[in-house]
């Protein structure tokens, strides 16, 4: 358990651009010859577009609600249940408005969680890649928990 002032100051150095996240999914793309350009000016704030086409959010599991299910009740017998399970659960109903929105402006959208872009490098390639050779507006979701409702981790 942290102080106020602690948990304060560890919550002012979480950054939302530049990540370890991003840099490892860069690699990930650099070595797989796919070329990208890293944060778009475009609506939803992707992490990076790919091959001029595809949009790529890179998303931590605890901010975008992976395993909600499991999440939602750790949340709420912690510290501060009512704001973290409402914060949370507003960073998943943004994720599907921006898929929703981004799909119908007609881009292809893949959502990765950090534990796969970290762990599974190769299963995040393959699914980068099945959606680039898919429909211009399909969407990829990451797998469990994935706002869209992906079933599987693939």
């Amino acid at each position: 358990m942290f102080t106020k002032e602690k948990r304060s100051d560890i919550m002012r150095r979480i950054k939302s651009k530049n990540t370890g996240l991003e840099a490892d999914a860069e690699r990930m793309l650099r070595e797989n010859g796919i070329r990208y350009t890293s944060h778009p000016e475009m609506f939803g704030s992707p992490d990076f577009l790919l091959e001029g086409r595809l949009l790529l959010f890179c998303d931590s599991s605890f901010w975008h609600g992976r395993d909600w299910d499991n999440l939602g009740k750790r949340l709420a017998a912690g510290s501060n249940p009512e704001y973290w399970v409402k914060h949370i659960g507003s960073n998943r109903k943004r994720d599907e408005v921006v898929n929703q929105t981004l799909r119908e402006r007609g881009h292809a959208v893949v959502r990765l969680w950090d534990t796969d872009i970290r762990r599974r490098p190769g299963w995040c390639v393959a699914r980068i890649m099945r959606a680039l050779d898919g429909p211009p507006a399909e969407t990829a979701n990451a797998g469990p928990g994935a706002p869209g409702g992906a079933a599987s981790d693939g």
